[in-house]
């Protein structure tokens, strides 16, 4: 749901196969065609995850501390820099350990563990992009209404119902993925356990979870993102019609950086199921590029383009050299 998980071939050459040792441990094989730069990648993805962790905690802090920007959209924001360090988090430690030269080996609970959670908070940040949306169409094309309409019971329960939807979506793939009979090889053809090259390993047939995977994880997002490039119409003819230059310039500012935001989540998954036939490399990077570049660019986007967030930083910072 809004993550891309690589198509790879059925295997179907252990189908109809038993009486085989059941695997309790996999091996990650790591990102393809890189011998000879993994210190350069351990330092590049342990910057990018530095980077990741210390804008979206900024972020945080500078909503928290600042009881004007207690509001609906910064509310929503808060949820996805919590998102954002929850996401790289369940891939980019145990990647950091194989660039290392530790163990490349993961445990059944392990792999299960990342399946899931990556499915979990992938899909939740899914769905908080779509309420995000509804929120910023709700205050530009609605701007009377908005208090109403966003109250504080609603906003509770629609970010309740991204993290409860992406349970039940992680729960079903989870446990489509473990119901699968695993005997050998236990090699994963990838640099995390995703459903896809899980998958390829199980000695049964696996239409269900690849056909359930790719409607869940490829056309709804697809689907989800396309509504919401529908809402912006509405939304940009609203923010022409404004009659105040600062009004339509503080509009268009916030929108432009959710859509920025909206484009990075969900546009490497419309190219990847566009494309089916690309080479794994390619898929590989584009998969990165997912997982990686998004959660580290939010705060930097929020930021540059926010004046309320920036006197929010700077009033964190000074609050800080007081302190000292």
């Amino acid at each position: 749901m809004g993550i891309i998980s690589l198509p790879y071939p059925r295997n179907d050459s252990h189908v109809g196969l038993v009486n085989h040792t059941v695997v309790t441990h996999f091996i990650l094989s790591g990102i393809p065609n890189t011998d000879g730069l993994q210190t350069i990648l351990f330092v590049v993805f342990l910057a990018f995850y530095l980077c990741t962790l210390l804008g979206n905690l900024l972020i945080l802090s500078a909503i928290l501390g600042d009881s004007r920007l207690h509001t609906p959209m910064y509310f929503f924001l808060c949820k996805l820099a919590v998102l954002d360090i929850g996401l790289p988090s369940i891939i980019t430690p145990k990647l950091l350990a194989n660039l290392c030269g530790q163990s490349r080996v993961i445990s059944l609970g392990g792999c299960m563990s990342q399946i899931f959670f990556y499915q979990f908070l992938g899909g939740t940040e899914g769905l908080l992009y779509i309420v995000m949306a509804f929120d910023r169409y709700v205050a530009i094309c609605h701007p009377l209404r908005y208090l109403i309409i966003m109250n504080w019971k609603v906003c509770a329960i629609l970010a309740a119902s991204t993290w409860v939807t992406g349970f039940f979506h992680a729960t079903i793939l989870t446990s489509l993925t473990f119901t699968l009979p695993y005997c050998g090889p236990n090699v994963v053809d990838h640099y995390f356990c995703d459903i896809f090259p899980m998958a390829k390993l199980a000695c049964a047939d696996t239409y269900v979870i690849e056909t359930v995977s790719f409607f869940s994880n490829g056309l709804v997002p697809m689907t989800w993102f396309f509504l919401i490039l529908m809402s912006y119409v509405h939304i940009v003819y609203s923010i022409l019609k404004m009659n105040s230059d600062e009004g339509r310039s503080k509009a268009a500012s916030t929108c432009t950086s959710h859509l920025m935001v909206v484009t990075l989540f969900f546009g490497p998954c419309v190219v990847f199921y566009m494309q089916p036939e690309m080479s794994k490399v390619v898929a590989t990077a584009l998969q990165i590029s997912t997982d990686v570049v998004p959660p580290m660019l939010n705060p930097v986007i929020y930021t540059l383009r926010n004046k309320d967030v920036k006197r929010a930083l700077r009033k964190l910072r000074g609050g800080q050299m007081t302190e000292r």
